[in-house]
């Protein structure tokens, strides 16, 4: 059974940066499909960046060259960089596996973008 855990959020200036990892009990099988989530409150949720089992990464256009997804497989984690941040990406960032079907959630962390 996997479980994970975000880290790594919090308050930060427009314009910084922030760096969340997710740690999963199990291992992160290199056929695992990860991605970040965020979720706003009374917006949808959204998909922030992906990485493929292929090492593939799409993002949405609201981050593209700014955030960056990896993984490191023997670490079992996964994270997000997260660069000149803006007003607008503050939410919670939800950790999200797919593995051989099955699909696992974070509880999610939280980033405020405030000055």
């Amino acid at each position: 059974q996997v479980q994970l855990v975000e880290s790594g959020g919090g308050l930060v200036q427009p314009g910084g940066s922030l760096r969340l990892s997710c740690a999963a009990s199990g291992s992160i099988f290199s056929d695992s499909f990860m991605a970040w989530y965020r979720q706003t409150p009374g917006k949808q949720r959204e998909l922030v960046a992906a990485i493929t089992p292929g090492g593939s990464t799409n993002y949405a256009n609201s981050v593209k060259g700014r955030f960056t997804i990896s993984r490191d497989n023997i670490k079992n984690m996964v994270y997000l960089q997260m660069n000149s941040l803006k007003p607008e990406d503050t939410s919670v960032y939800y950790c999200f596996v797919r593995r051989w079907g099955t699909e696992y959630w974070g509880q999610g962390t939280q980033v405020t973008v405030s000055s």
